[in-house]
């Protein structure tokens, strides 16, 4: 079963989360993408923090598919923003990349239920 990390803040991701699953309570901007991708995950959770203008409270998701990394985000009427707990119990899926997609997330999909599909047993 791959590794999974709550993190309140993507910039506490190191690499020893190598190929696991994170849950931030960060928002999922352009500027969080060489965090997430300090952290190497298989795949990697974000508030959308309302998303934004232009899409802004979700750039990293698309951002973070060169590097082959799942990248969703939670909505932030769903779960508090900085709380990865919080996401992880009560966050719905809002946004996925393409490879997110392809594992078989769903938008309106629980952030638990994303998180189970992405670490089998």
């Amino acid at each position: 079963m791959r590794a999974l990390h709550l993190l309140d803040t993507i910039t506490a991701a190191t690499e020893t989360m190598a190929g696991a699953v994170i849950v931030s309570g960060s928002h999922g901007g352009r500027s969080v993408v060489s965090y997430a991708l300090g952290g190497q995950p298989h795949a990697v959770f974000f508030n959308d923090a309302g998303i934004g203008k232009e899409g802004a409270g979700i750039a990293a998701l698309d951002a973070l598919e060169p590097a082959g990394v799942i990248a969703a985000a939670y909505a932030s009427d769903s779960a508090r923003i900085g709380d990865a707990a919080d996401g992880l119990r009560c966050g719905v899926l809002s946004a996925i990349n393409s490879l997110g997609k392809a594992a078989g997330l769903e938008l309106g999909q629980t952030v638990a239920e994303a998180v189970a599909l992405l670490r089998p047993e």
